[in-house]
């Protein structure tokens, strides 16, 4: 298999992941807010928006923009944040196009991970923050707002751990 061919599913994942968060951060920016509540304004974190319960004391829609990294770290460096997913996109296209033919699954992870990254990355240089709208608690424990990038993200690099435990097993099992 060439290549070229062994890309495709670099980039199919790639387009999936970045369409569905595209798609769903379009929905998610259509979330109430109180009045006066500006982009600016919720990634300075001056004002947040009105909590949409999907299952109550669980889950919750709720419209944030992050300026910065995960979990709010490194707020406000937006150019240095967009110059590391870019950085991160090239490397992880290299890593996927040196792929062996038979590492598809770490062609899958890499998509996953190159489409989260781009979709995080769209955010940042349209909106000069991150939209995030999956608020997951228990009662009044609240944990980090994320959305669908984040999930591909996450995604991706457990299938890379996962195909990593897994192929020197392979490997030892076809030698051995």
């Amino acid at each position: 298999m060439t290549r070229p061919r062994r890309a495709v599913i670099f980039v199919v994942m790639l387009v999936v992941a970045l369409a569905a968060d595209q798609g769903t951060k379009a929905w998610a920016r259509t979330l109430p807010v109180p009045p006066g509540c500006t982009v600016e304004k919720m990634a300075a974190q001056r004002c947040g928006s009105i909590h949409q319960p999907v299952i109550a004391g669980y889950w919750d829609w709720e419209l944030a923009y992050n300026d910065g990294a995960a979990f709010s770290n490194v707020r406000g460096q937006r150019v240095l944040l967009a110059l590391l997913a870019m950085g991160a996109l090239v490397v992880m296209g290299f890593y996927a196009w040196r792929s062996a033919p038979e590492q598809r699954v770490r062609r899958i992870a890499l998509g996953l991970c190159a489409g989260g990254t781009l979709g995080n990355l769209v955010d940042r240089l349209r909106d000069g923050a991150v939209v995030d709208f999956v608020r997951w608690h228990a009662h009044e424990h609240l944990w980090p707002i994320f959305n669908v990038a984040d999930v591909a993200l996450v995604i991706g690099v457990a299938l890379l751990l996962l195909e990593n435990v897994l192929a020197p097993r392979r490997a030892a099992t076809m030698t051995g």
